[in-house]
């Protein structure tokens, strides 16, 4: 079984209809409940839910809640800007905080979010955080390159197995006598 919300809609929906099918048939609830692995009270309440409104009933309904700020095709939109440059979305500096993606979708859409729905909107987008890497200034690619290939397969090979072995945890201290005798 997929683990989408649309598959595990389509599977609930599915063992409602079959329990209506099974009590048709003369199946009692309890014998219902055990071949499809709920409560007798949910295969009770799908069955009254069916006798008063029909087989469409047992439909899936969606959780109900606002609906999107943005719709499909903004979403797309702003997925495209956060693949650009900040530069070119009207930011100074070309990175990309929450803040400034919030600063940016409410210039361009209208629609402000909270930090951690934005959060959650950039994330269902496909993006994650990057965190950049530290690295001096004054760094030399190059000299790092020649030490590596040169001086340290030098400095392996001169080391023993004892000298790289390394040990970590509690290790015991040595009794010393007591001044006192």
């Amino acid at each position: 079984m997929s683990s989408s919300p649309s598959a595990q809609a389509d599977w609930r929906e599915y063992r409602r209809r079959q329990a209506l099918v099974l009590s048709q048939e003369g199946w009692t609830v309890g014998t219902i409940a055990t071949a499809l692995g709920v409560t007798h009270g949910a295969v009770s309440q799908w069955l009254k839910a069916a006798r008063e409104g029909g087989e469409d009933a047992l439909a899936h309904h969606p959780a109900p809640g606002p609906a999107h700020k943005l719709t499909d095709a903004e979403r797309a939109e702003l997925a495209t800007l956060l693949d650009g440059r900040a530069e070119a979305a009207g930011l100074l500096g070309d990175y990309w905080t929450l803040p400034r993606i919030g600063t940016v979708i409410e210039r361009t859409f209208g629609v402000r979010y909270s930090a951690s729905h934005l959060s959650r909107l950039v994330r269902a987008l496909g993006f994650s955080v990057q965190v950049p890497e530290r690295r001096a200034t004054q760094r030399d690619e190059e000299a790092i390159a020649a030490w590596k290939d040169e001086r340290l397969p030098t400095l392996k090979k001169g080391q023993s197995k004892q000298a790289t072995r390394r040990w970590f945890g509690w290790t015991r201290v040595p009794s010393l006598p007591s001044p006192l005798g």
